[in-house]
């Protein structure tokens, strides 16, 4: 039986903290080690970008981010790990999505509608200071996705959205051109991830300067733990679990027999100083010999470059490379060379193959429609806002009637317009055929 393919994106931004840690490093590390999945990690590096405008800073995040997966326990040799920017394919790709990519869905994306609702709270243009980065992030990340066919894509739930988006779009590409292209991607929500406290007792998080770095030398964890926000109570007082960041971030580090002792220490009346004191040692008890290995890994950024450099360099030869070939192909990049030079009004065709139309509305929520012979496109028409509009139109081609042939629909490839008119000319005389006949 296949693996199932698991992607994981890493956002290279900021020194990683024991919420990160609690909440996605090590658990996302235990589950790369199932047998049944085929794992990949990368650093998304590219999506920094949208923020992070620092170079120095971008580069010395990314350099944190990877040691300290790697410190934490992923095999390099086990898993699938990369720089985003390292596979070239994945930038190629997200152009080809672009071209087939709905505005009307990215209009609705969650930052960009933030950003627009900020901008006119404040009186503001609605894309005053947005980039097209901004705009058009759920693409790349769609690119990031699809490149790898990946089945599931663990995310939180803010993150849903673009999943849906990349499953929109690699459905879209596999209707315009017609194939099998891209595997639809599943969301996987774990509503039992662990969010841990802060020092002050909110969530721990950069953006209310509130974190514990998770490397922070020995002496340097011992007083941010000091430092964690209590109540009053002295010792002796009994003192609730609930709402308590000590008791919380112990029981994050503990098996459940110690936190079972830590919570009677608790309501036996533990004191604040000698609870911060167990908290400490038991942090510090599990994260010593993974210090010790990121400290090594950091004085050696050049080792960890290999190692990213090796791993986008294996999965472009086994996946990207094959990929992006097959999709170049499917768009019409192609070797031209191996085009045929017999015209094409010579080109045989099967018994019985007359043209005929074809009516359809498309994910833009416009109306189109097309002339085909058997599996050949000879014209494809602009997308019509009312089905009227687009009726009009066709029923003026079906009586032959061309019109402005720029204004309204295009040629398809190598088709000349003497062979849309012979086309024509015989839809004509196939559909007066049948009133005959009848």
């Amino acid at each position: 039986m296949s693996k199932t393919r698991v992607l994981t994106g890493i956002t290279t931004s900021g020194t990683p903290h024991l919420g990160n840690y609690v909440g996605a490093i090590r658990p996302a590390i235990a589950a790369s080690r199932g047998p049944e999945v085929e794992s990949f990690y990368f650093l998304a590096d590219y999506h920094s970008l949208i923020k992070a405008q620092d170079p120095a800073r971008t580069q010395r995040s990314t350099l944190e981010i990877a040691a300290a997966w790697l410190a934490c326990g992923l095999d390099p040799q086990r898993v699938w790990f990369y720089r985003q920017s390292d596979i070239p394919e994945i930038p190629e790709l997200t152009w080809l999505l672009t071209c087939v990519a709905g505005k009307g869905i990215l209009n609705r994306a969650h930052a960009y509608k933030a950003a627009v609702d900020k901008n006119r709270v404040e009186g503001e243009d609605d894309d005053a200071g947005i980039t097209a980065g901004l705009f058009m992030y759920p693409v790349l990340m769609a690119a990031d996705i699809l490149i790898f066919n990946a089945q599931r894509v663990p995310v939180g739930r803010d993150q849903i959205q673009h999943i849906e988006m990349a499953r929109d779009f690699g459905q879209r590409f596999n209707h315009v051109y017609g194939g099998e292209y891209f595997v639809l991607p599943e969301a996987v929500v774990d509503e039992q991830v662990a969010t841990l406290p802060g020092l002050d007792g909110r969530k721990m998080s950069k953006s209310y300067g509130n974190t514990i770095p998770l490397f922070a030398p020995r002496a340097e964890l011992k007083k941010l733990i000091a430092g964690i926000v209590t109540d009053s109570r002295a010792p002796g007082e009994p003192k609730p679990t609930e709402g308590s960041a000590v008791f919380q971030l112990y029981q994050a580090f503990a098996s459940r027999e110690e936190a079972a002792a830590f919570a009677r220490a608790f309501a036996a009346g533990i004191g604040w100083g000698e609870a911060k004191q167990a908290l400490f040692e038991r942090i510090d008890a599990e994260l010593a010999p993974l210090r010790e290995q990121y400290e090594a890994l950091m004085a050696r950024p050049g080792a960890i470059e290999d190692i990213l450099r090796e791993g986008a360099a294996r999965l472009r030869e086994a996946y990207a490379r094959p990929a992006i070939a097959r999709l170049r192909e499917a768009v019409g990049l192609r070797d031209l060379s191996r085009i045929r030079v017999a015209a094409a009004a010579e080109r045989p065709r099967k018994a019985g193959e007359a043209p005929t139309f074809k009516q359809y509305r498309d994910a833009d929520g416009k109306f189109y429609f097309k002339l085909v012979q058997g599996e050949r496109v000879l014209l494809q028409s602009i997308g019509f806002d009312s089905p009227r509009d687009a009726g009009q139109r066709l029923a003026a081609l079906k009586q032959g009637e061309v019109g402005d042939a720029a204004s309204d629909f295009m040629l398809g490839e190598g088709v000349t317009t003497d062979e849309v008119n012979a086309a024509l000319a015989a839809f004509v005389a196939d559909q007066l055929g049948k009133v005959t006949a009848g």
